[in-house]
């Protein structure tokens, strides 16, 4: 079994996949921090005092952010592309997680009080979004926008 060129085949494209992770991971990483600078309560400080449902609502995020991006990094022509997507999808989500605490009133206060069950609710209206969102940029007709 010659495995020469599956071994060429990745030499030669490690160097993109290596900018396109670091790229990717660094759209995640700023969309945390804005998210984390943009919610009234401090999820943080709430998580390392033990309150489970700042870490359910925090993990919402987490997984509802790494979602739409994981879609672009798979539906992405260039590292270009993948940057301006990326920006556009996380955006998207943040102002829809920003809309979601917003018409939600009261979340942030349940949340800090610890109320589970309220973080478990904004935990799936994030990942739902997510999903929603992912799903677009899959779309053919987005494509057709990148010029595909």
């Amino acid at each position: 079994m010659d495995i020469t060129a599956d071994i060429n085949a990745f030499v030669s494209g490690f160097p993109d996949f290596i900018v396109q992770l670091g790229v990717a991971l660094g759209l995640f990483v700023a969309s945390l921090v804005i998210y984390v600078l943009m919610t009234p309560h401090k999820e943080l400080a709430l998580i390392r005092a033990g309150n489970p449902s700042a870490a359910l609502a925090f993990g919402g995020v987490v997984v509802g952010l790494a979602i739409p991006l994981g879609s672009c990094l798979a539906h992405a022509f260039s590292v270009f592309d993948l940057l301006i997507w990326g920006v556009v999808t996380l955006l998207i989500q943040l102002l829809a997680f920003r809309f979601a605490d917003i018409f939600l009133r009261g979340l942030p206060r349940r949340i800090a009080e610890g109320d589970v069950a309220a973080a478990v609710f904004l935990m799936s209206v994030k990942i739902g979004l997510a999903l929603i969102l992912s799903g677009a940029v899959a779309d053919p007709n987005v494509a057709i926008m990148r010029g595909g």
